[in-house]
Parts: structure tokens; C-alpha cells; sequence
């Protein structure tokens, strides 16, 4: 699988009518009314614009909120952030380093033994890819997060497999 997680014209026009809202016009989709706000599996949540690896299901918490939550994303450097004034409050903005999709936002009220940090996602932007299906779908370099989960496969590391 390639590790280039541009946007492009294609993949945007695959995009459902809510997907294209979310992760193109930095809408939110409804709360508790969603794919994963209630999702336990194991597994990884990619961006739906590029397949970019964006959180694992180790770091994804219920906030309570009606959103998946997690308290951080699966490399350092997938998701960025910027300062968000479009509603009567500033808010910090999340967004998948790659495709530029708009994910959702971060807040501080997460779990403290944590960091502390709350990325509160749309379903809409992320598509789930459970740990037994990492190796079908090119994400075989994160098997090694779910050693517990039942595979095929021997778990290596990101190393071993890149």
C-alpha cells in the first residue's frame, strides 16, 4: 500500500453526501448517530479521503459525547491542528495531515493519566479497519498494536515491516 495520503478528485467524488460535508466543508455530524461513536473492536481508524492511519481503537475512550473519542492519533505526525473561530467560542481543529480532511477537534478534558487531550472525531471522516484485516488491507505495520486479537499472522513491528 502506498504512504501517500493526498487527497485526490477521485477519491472525493467516491465520498458519500455526509463524508463530503464532514471532510470537505468542516461540517459535524449528529452525535450518539453515528458508525463508531459505540464501536469496542480492535483495530485502526483511517482517513476516508486518503487511508490515512489516523487513531487506534487502544486510544479510543467513550467521552460520553456521542463521538469517538481518542487521546491521541496513531503517529505523531498524523494529524495537525489549527485554530478554529467559525462558532461563538475558539476551538482547535483537527485535521488529517495528508488529504487536509477535516476529522473534527481536540479538547483538553481528556483522560488525565493520558495527557489529557479529547480528539473528538466524526465518523463520517474515519473508516475502521479491524486488526484481523490489517494485513489484507495494507496496514500490516500495525498488527504489532493488537498482539491479543486473533490473526493469522505472527505481530511484527512497524520497523520490521517497513
Amino acid at each position: 500500500m502506498s504512504n501517500d495520503y493526498r487527497k485526490t478528485p477521485e477519491a472525493v467524488s467516491d465520498l458519500t453526501h455526509l463524508q463530503y460535508e464532514v471532510t470537505q466543508e468542516d461540517a459535524t455530524e449528529p452525535p450518539f448517530r453515528n458508525a463508531y461513536w459505540n464501536t469496542h473492536d480492535d483495530g485502526i481508524y483511517v482517513d476516508v479521503v486518503s487511508g490515512q492511519p489516523l487513531f487506534s481503537s487502544t486510544d479510543k475512550f467513550d467521552s460520553g459525547t456521542g463521538w469517538p473519542s481518542f487521546t491521541r492519533p496513531i503517529d505523531g505526525d498524523a494529524v495537525t491542528t489549527r485554530t478554529d473561530r467559525k462558532l461563538w467560542m475558539t476551538r482547535t481543529e483537527a485535521r488529517s495531515s495528508g488529504a487536509d480532511s477535516h476529522l473534527g477537534h481536540v479538547f483538553d478534558d481528556g483522560p488525565r493519566d493520558a495527557g489529557g487531550l479529547r480528539y473528538c472525531m466524526n465518523s463520517a471522516a474515519l473508516r475502521f479497519i479491524p486488526a484481523d484485516r490489517l494485513e489484507d488491507e495494507g496496514y500490516g505495520r500495525y498488527r504489532r498494536l493488537f498482539p491479543h486479537s486473533d490473526s493469522p499472522t505472527t505481530p511484527t513491528t512497524i520497523e520490521e515491516q517497513s
